[in-house]
């Protein structure tokens, strides 16, 4: 998915989720998904007017879109802010060094990135610090072993950055 295409999509999922007239119990559906349960009703209804053409090709797919709206749903309202890479908010909340190497070493694919990056949801909803969730997406939907490095490291050189700057 292009870049701009996926931007695109992302604001418009985090505009329905944290607008106010989405229904709240629907968000707490959302908010409740985890990527090893089957979704509620609430995430296909919401998913056949909201997400992209081929959303569910494959389970992987499946799982990783479930775990965007998921963590889109934990940081509503005040979850995507496209000026704030996701590096740069982790650093700004003294998110954890030892975390944030967990989160993008080789070793976390498939569930385990996606509940890592749950908790990073629940971290920064909890500091009230959005960030960009188009990073978030290339994390789970970039297949492609040389581009997923380069989000990894583009994350990891924004945290450095402001760690830097800070001392």
């Amino acid at each position: 998915m292009q870049s701009q295409q996926l931007g695109s999509v992302i604001s418009t999922i985090a505009g329905v989720i944290g607008s106010d007239i989405f229904p709240t119990g629907e968000r707490a559906a959302l908010r409740r998904m985890t990527p090893k349960q089957p979704p509620p009703l609430t995430f296909y209804r919401f998913a056949l007017s909201h997400l992209p053409a081929g959303w569910d090709r494959n389970k992987d797919s499946q799982k990783d879109w479930i775990t965007l709206v998921a963590g889109i749903a934990l940081m509503s309202p005040n979850a995507h802010d496209p000026k704030c890479n996701l590096g740069k908010a982790l650093a700004e909340t003294n998110y954890s060094e030892a975390r944030l190497e967990r989160l993008l070493s080789d070793s976390a694919v498939g569930d385990v990135r996606r509940i890592l990056l749950l908790r990073v949801a629940r971290f920064l909803a909890a500091k009230s610090s959005p960030f960009n969730w188009v990073q978030g997406a290339r994390m789970l939907l970039t297949r492609d072993k040389e581009k997923l490095m380069a989000v990894r490291e583009r994350i990891a050189k924004d945290y450095y950055q402001i760690q830097r700057e800070s001392e």
